[in-house]
């Protein structure tokens, strides 16, 4: 299949030709970047080698599947001509998340450019919406704070065994921000440095909250606390989730900390890209690949449940969990191109 990346320059753009330059099934034939037009994309980004391609400030070919690593607002506008065209788009960005048009404006300050496609796209979380991607024509491509946090709390909510009110406390790379040149990101302001940001609510928070509060059902009320930091590491995301379990549903002690086990080891049981780990993980388990490591356990004084997860924020936090979606898209085996393992150390 011939496909076609905007913003094709930007990190996770990046993360895309290199993923995609090795799938089997992918011939990547325009990559577009304003401020790049014109260069090949291996001067620009010596790492890609070999791989022979200009960019262009338009999609200069035409294409069966188009990713988009634009920002919001500026990804709707483009994708939305070429969705109308029958061309299939994995977007990246936040624009096809939010399925109501009010919310979007309330989290993004703007409304919509498609509202229309908001009912029709479909949350591209592979391990919950699988059938739904495989026949979609327009999958949004979760964040990566809620990648990691959802796959780590699904078990517990869709289970009913754990009560709605959670916390997240998540930890992110720089690259997790992009490639903005203001001084939060300078070097001398992240390293050996710490720091929360967010707290007034993280634009990534309403996404949890919608596809975890599918997962409790209609009837519940889902609340939920989340706290993102910013870490000194080019990549990775590490969530940290708390949730009080139901002690009339699991028990408390030893007869909880194993319902809780069985739970997550039957939810992820046939899951090629989650796995349930039997001790605590670390962001450099998954650096470079596609996987994401869950590790449950329980608090015998509290009786609550803490989870463990963690990703590489630019693969399953975006372009390979892109790729992902894309296979499923086509038809393809879903871990066609993603069959790396971690770099280490």
């Amino acid at each position: 299949m011939k496909v076609g990346i905007l913003a094709g320059t930007a990190y996770s753009g990046i993360e895309l030709v290199r993923i995609l330059s090795r799938h089997p099934e992918a011939e990547i034939v325009s990559v577009t970047g304003r401020s790049s037009a014109g260069k090949a994309l291996n001067e620009v980004f010596p790492h890609l080698g070999s791989i022979d391609l200009t960019v262009t400030e338009e999609l200069d070919e035409s294409v069966d599947v188009v990713f988009s690593a634009l920002p919001h607002g500026a990804s709707a506008e483009r994708l939305g001509p070429l969705v109308e065209a029958g061309v299939k788009a994995v977007d990246i960005s936040a624009d096809f998340r939010l399925a109501a048009p009010e919310e979007y404006r309330q989290w993004y300050g703007e409304p919509h450019p498609f509202p229309e496609y908001l009912g029709e796209a479909v949350y591209g979380l592979p391990e919950l919406s699988r059938d739904d991607i495989a026949s979609a024509r327009l999958v949004a491509n979760p964040g990566c704070y809620p990648t990691a946090s959802i796959l780590g709390l699904a078990p517990a909510v869709k289970a009913g065994i754990v009560d709605l009110d959670i916390i997240v406390d998540a930890k992110s790379g720089v690259s997790g921000a992009g490639q903005k040149v203001t001084r939060d990101y300078m070097y001398s302001e992240v390293n050996e440095n710490l720091r929360a940001y967010g707290l007034g609510g993280h634009f990534h928070l309403p996404e949890m909250t919608q596809e975890l509060g599918k997962l409790a059902g209609p009837i519940q009320n889902m609340r939920m606390t989340f706290v993102p930091h910013l870490v000194p590491m080019t990549r990775g995301i590490l969530a940290t989730c708390y949730a009080t379990l139901k002690e009339d549903v699991v028990g408390s002690g030893e007869l909880a900390a194993n319902a809780v086990r069985e739970v997550y080891q039957d939810f992820y049981r046939d899951e090629s890209f989650v796995e349930v780990t039997d001790s605590p993980p670390m962001t450099k388990q998954t650096l470079g690949n596609n996987t994401c490591l869950v590790h449950p356990v329980v608090d015998p004084r509290t009786n609550r449940l803490i989870v463990i997860s963690c990703i590489d924020n630019l693969v399953k936090g975006a372009a390979g969990q892109a790729v992902q979606n894309m296979n499923l898209m086509f038809g393809l085996p879903e871990d066609e191109g993603l069959k790396e393992l971690a770099l280490y150390p």
